[in-house]
């Protein structure tokens, strides 16, 4: 079994930063890759970034493109999400999550998730 724990959320102005980190724990830890999402309350959970973890490929929807990255830790089994220019739209519950499948781009090839943490940026 992998347990992830997120960490690093919080309250920002727009148009600044956040870096969220997310630890694996469990099973030898060597997912095909990871990603971030995030939800908004009735929402669907969204596609943030993602990053093989054998090769460090990544992927960004447009909406974040350019502003966000993501970097994996191998030695630490850790995921970041580096997150610059800050919109308010970028306030959602997010989340990380690992995928032991080569469709990694598809959101329910994911089976571990973490617990989620917010984040809030205000206008």
């Amino acid at each position: 079994q992998v347990q992830l724990v997120e960490s690093g959320g919080g309250l920002v102005q727009a148009g600044g930063s956040l870096r969220l980190s997310c630890a694996a724990s469990g099973r030898t830890f060597r997912p095909y890759a990871m990603g971030w999402f995030r939800q908004v309350s009735g929402k669907e959970r969204d596609f943030v970034a993602a990053i093989t973890w054998s090769g460090g490929i990544t992927y960004y929807p447009d909406s974040v493109k350019g502003r966000f990255t993501i970097t994996r830790d191998k030695a630490k089994n850790t995921v970041y999400l580096q997150m610059n220019t800050l919109k308010p739209e970028d306030t959602a519950v997010y989340y990380c999550a690992a995928t032991y499948s080569s469709t990694w781009l598809a959101i329910n090839e994911y089976d571990y998730w973490g617990q989620g943490t917010q984040v809030t940026v205000s206008s």
